[in-house]
Parts: structure tokens; C-alpha cells; sequence
């Protein structure tokens, strides 16, 4: 993608859009705890389109609990779980040592190839329900010795205020995301768990990808083969007790093909109104910051045009890194590159 490409600030249509395809979070659409390459499509579309894309999230059933059970022990009436969740429970296997997460894909673009980019326009995320899920315990998070029990938490959702009611007292503003996005990742390394993130994106908790966000991935195979899932309701940098609230979601989603634009990217990008962000991943917290810091010096030489020395101080003045996944054995920091920068031709 041309740097005046990666200049232009789309803004996302007033709701509701027109999607030229709905794929549904049923069995046969799904795929639980992994995300494989080259599996048969659930959907095709071409280049451009836009899809409506149903998730559901893994909360209970990942632990073998009957869906009923796990919401109704919470006061949550039986005809208030979602059907797709009472069916995948019922129907889809997990395989043994899979990820938790369940995946509705893959969805295939036409010509896509390996060595293209795949840009992905957020246009809208919906809400399924008004209830989610924050479950950590013994040995979760990043500060695993922290509990001792397990602590299970069925958050209430107000969708008129957009509002989460995480207590009596305290109540915190929506901003609904998905957990995953990714392309299969290469025939190689695939089916990859769907707990860590990597190259192909996956489970990067990136809580910047909300509506008019847009994310940039690396296309490995025929088609990119496009899964989503693991929605998020609201999450801080970092995730940090391994949960955010974990909740079903209808993502809106325009796929556009950059052919050949991918063949340099190390990680996934994302963008939106006011920043570029670029990644580092590793097991260790310290290497996906560097990684993090040579993306964002990299970035900003060829999009504004300077040298290594200038890159790095700017980086060091005006480019604030996060941690975004601090969670789920691979790490993630991301940095947040100010769009003025470029316009300032800084």
C-alpha cells in the first residue's frame, strides 16, 4: 500500500448497512480452538463486499458446561441463550489440546494469493445479547499466583445507555471489538491453537479494532481464508486477568484485496481516525517491544520520509507503545503512531 493510500481516513457509512452476504455462527460454519488452513469455505466473496459475520462467544462450553446450566446459574432465562451456542455445544468437537475459542469462517476472497495484503474495514459490531462473561482464577492472567479460586462474573450490559454494569456502583462504556481476526496462517504451522497471535493475526485482543478501525493482514494462502470470533464487549490494554467481557457479537465487515502489498509485512497493522498502530509479538514481553519499536521506525522512514536517527527519536517523542496482549504465551505491543505526524510531513 502506497504511503498516500495509508493517508487517506475513511469514515464508516451510518448504520444500517447493506452486506452483501450474512454468515451464520452455526455447526459446519465454525471452527473450535483452531484455525486451520486450506478447510472448505463457509463463505466466498470477492474483493470489496461486505459481510455480516455472527460469532458466539466460548464462555461455559469450553469447560464442558451445558450453555443452559453455565447462564442459567446466573439467572439468565434458557430462551435468552443464544440458539447457535445450545447447537455448536451440542454438535461441534474439540479437538484435544485446541484453543478455547469458537471461529466462524473461513471465508475465502477471491484471488487472493499468498503475498497479497488483506485490508479489513470494521464497519459496524453488534451486540447478540446483553450479558457477558469475566472469568480468571488460579493460574490465569498475568499475575497467575493472584487468586485462589476461581472468579466468575456475568456482566449486565445496558445497550440503550451503552454501558456495562460491572457493579452497583461502578459502570463502564461499551466499545465492542473482536478478539480475533486472522487469515489461516501458513500450511506449515497450520492448524494453529487459537489462543496465541502471530503473523496471520489471530487472537491479538487489538481493543483498538472497534467500528471504523481498520485492520491489514498478510495473506499466506488461496483466498486469505478469513476467521473471526472471541468478542469482546469492553477490555483494557493487556487483559491481564485472561479475560475481557467475553460476549457474542455480529461484526460488519468490508474485505479488500492489496495484491502483492503483503510481502514485507512482519505483522498485522490497523488504523483508524486518529493513529497508525504497528505490532511486535514474542513469548517475551521485552522482544515484542522491540519488535514493536523497529516496526514503528521502519514505518515512519518510508512514510515520512526519514532517516534511522530521526525515526527513532520521533518514535521516542510522539509514539506511545502499549501492551496489547498481555496474556495467551505470545505477547503483544503495539505502537500508536499520531496521523499528524504524516501531515505535518514531520
Amino acid at each position: 500500500m502506497s504511503p498516500a493510500e495509508f493517508g487517506n481516513v475513511w469514515l464508516p457509512p451510518a448504520r444500517p448497512h447493506q452486506a452483501d452476504a450474512h454468515l451464520r455462527s452455526v455447526p459446519g460454519n465454525v471452527s473450535w480452538g483452531l484455525i486451520p488452513a486450506n478447510a472448505p469455505a463457509a463463505l466466498r466473496i470477492a474483493s470489496g463486499q461486505i459481510v455480516r459475520i455472527d460469532t458466539v462467544s466460548q464462555q461455559g462450553i469450553t469447560a464442558g458446561i451445558d450453555p443452559v446450566e453455565f447462564f442459567g446459574a446466573a439467572g439468565i432465562d434458557p430462551d435468552r441463550v443464544l440458539d447457535d451456542v445450545k447447537q455448536i455445544y451440542r454438535n461441534v468437537k474439540r479437538e484435544p489440546g485446541a484453543g478455547g475459542h469458537v471461529l466462524t469462517g473461513p471465508i475465502y476472497i477471491d484471488a487472493a494469493r499468498p503475498g497479497d495484503m488483506l485490508e479489513v474495514r470494521i464497519l459496524d459490531v453488534e451486540f447478540r445479547i446483553d450479558y457477558g462473561v469475566n472469568n480468571s482464577g488460579p493460574g490465569l492472567g498475568a499475575a497467575p499466583a493472584l487468586l485462589s479460586e476461581m472468579a466468575r462474573n456475568i456482566i449486565r450490559l445496558d445497550l440503550a445507555r451503552e454501558v456495562a454494569k460491572f457493579s452497583q456502583r461502578i459502570e463502564l462504556p461499551l466499545a465492542p471489538f473482536m478478539g480475533i481476526m486472522a487469515v489461516a496462517p501458513p500450511s506449515a504451522q497450520a492448524p494453529a491453537n487459537s489462543k496465541p497471535p502471530g503473523p496471520f493475526g489471530g487472537n491479538m485482543d487489538l481493543k483498538v479494532l472497534t467500528r471504523g478501525a481498520t485492520l491489514y493482514l498478510p495473506v499466506f494462502n488461496e483466498g486469505a481464508q478469513f476467521f473471526t470470533g472471541d468478542g469482546h464487549g469492553l477490555q483494557g490494554d493487556g487483559e491481564v486477568n485472561g479475560t475481557a467481557i467475553e460476549i457474542s457479537l455480529t461484526p460488519t465487515l468490508q474485505f479488500i484485496l492489496h495484491p502483492g502489498a503483503g510481502r514485507n509485512m512482519n505483522w498485522p497493522r490497523a488504523e483508524d481516525r486518529n493513529c497508525h498502530y504497528v505490532m511486535g509479538m514474542n513469548t517475551d514481553l521485552n522482544e515484542a517491544a522491540h519488535l514493536a519499536i523497529l516496526e514503528s521506525v521502519a514505518f515512519l522512514r518510508e512514510h515520512a520520509g526519514l532517516g534511522a536517527a530521526d525515526a527513532y527519536a520521533l518514535a521516542s517523542l510522539s509514539v506511545d507503545f502499549r501492551i496489547g496482549e498481555a496474556v495467551n504465551h505470545v505477547k503483544m505491543v503495539y505502537g500508536a503512531i499520531p496521523k499528524r505526524l504524516l501531515s505535518q510531513g514531520a
